[in-house]
């Protein structure tokens, strides 16, 4: 399954907030509506956000018909405050539109074809990257799955969350296809249920068997020793191994600690904000209160309740028993190991801004 597509000057992406319903493909050269995508979880998942954010870029340049670079500069700057607006929490988002800055930058003061090709290349190595991520995520983790071993995931970080195969599915279907895999059980991840929509809908096409249930079971779950191992992906780590994740990680977290269950976040090196010394510098999305008031259209909370909709929590480096990169494991004291993992892209220029 490929979530986003790049096509003669267009992005093509799946609708997510049709799934499972309807399979439904979104074809745009506006990189306004791949904003507004990107805003109201058409297009979501931290690596999937960052590819998207990069051929938004493109897509504003290409569409401005600049004639001079200095025009051109000055597009490209305004498309990226306006993508900058759309989800805060996210780095990959703003680790791709740095790689695009860069790319324009570093072409000079060259003719505009030119800086468009450059742009153009760039923004597709970023979707390379990810696919070639995902697929040493999912080899790497894999290897921390037992045998016969029954698995728990939180929201939704599968080939709908990326450019590829995902980062805790991509661990998740790796170590199935190693024959390691019993079961999955997925949280619905309330409020927008992208457990229940997504991640139940990738699993069951792959063939792996899933058990759906309510995020409030998870406890029991883990109490009946049910789950050997929880797998989530992240939407940004900090320097010390905080990691946000979608709103409900933590207490999954706390859980598998409490129950002894080991915790793995997969991620790749992009999503590591290596200049947020901890999670308290995280910023943190809030939605909108319909998304908790009302159900598929309709109110199901009483009129005049007050709400708090935070899209993400950060869980405590203390509670993460691994977190894989595409540039390896780190394990704690994550100080340490994650500067280690990150050290080699410093080396040749790369890394997160």
């Amino acid at each position: 399954m490929t979530t986003l597509e790049w096509a003669d000057g267009k992005l093509r992406f799946i609708d997510q907030t049709r799934l499972p319903a309807e399979e439904v493909m979104v074809e745009t050269a506006d990189y306004l509506v791949v904003c507004e995508a990107i805003r109201s979880l058409k297009i979501r998942g931290a690596p999937a956000i960052g590819v998207a954010a990069a051929f938004a870029v493109l897509l504003a340049v290409r569409g401005s018909h600049c004639s001079t670079s200095r025009e051109l500069h000055e597009v490209l700057g305004s498309a990226v405050r306006d993508l900058s607006a759309t989800r805060p929490t996210a780095v990959n988002l703003f680790a791709a539109m740095h790689r695009m800055e860069e790319a324009a930058r570093s072409a000079g003061e060259v003719s505009v074809p030119a800086i468009l090709d450059r742009l153009s290349a760039e923004a597709l190595a970023i979707q390379r990257d990810d696919v070639e991520s995902c697929r040493i995520i999912g080899e790497l983790g894999a290897g921390l799955i037992e045998p016969r071993s029954s698995l728990l995931t939180h929201c939704n970080a599968g080939a709908l969350a990326t450019a590829g195969a995902g980062t805790a599915l991509a661990v998740v279907a790796e170590a199935a296809r190693r024959g390691n895999v019993l079961r999955v059980f997925v949280d619905e991840t309330r409020p927008l249920l992208q457990g229940s929509r997504l991640t139940a809908w990738e699993l069951v096409n792959l063939g792996i068997e899933t058990i759906l249930i309510t995020d409030s079971t998870a406890a029991s779950v883990l109490r009946r020793g049910d789950v050997q191992a929880v797998v989530v992906g992240a939407d940004r780590i900090a320097a010390n191994g905080d990691t946000a994740n979608k709103v409900g990680t933590y207490p999954l977290a706390v859980l598998a600690m409490r129950h002894g269950v080991p915790f793995y976040v997969a991620a790749p090196t992009s999503t590591i904000d290596a200049a947020l010394p901890d999670g308290e510098h995280i910023p943190i999305e809030e939605r909108g209160e319909t998304e908790v008031t009302h159900f598929g259209g309709k109110r199901i909370a009483a009129r005049g309740v007050k709400v708090y909709a935070p899209a993400f929590d950060v869980t405590p480096a203390s509670l993460v028993s691994a977190i894989v990169t595409e540039r390896g494991i780190a394990r704690p004291p994550f100080t340490q190991s994650l500067a280690g993992v990150l050290r080699p892209l410093s080396a040749t220029g790369g890394g997160t801004p």
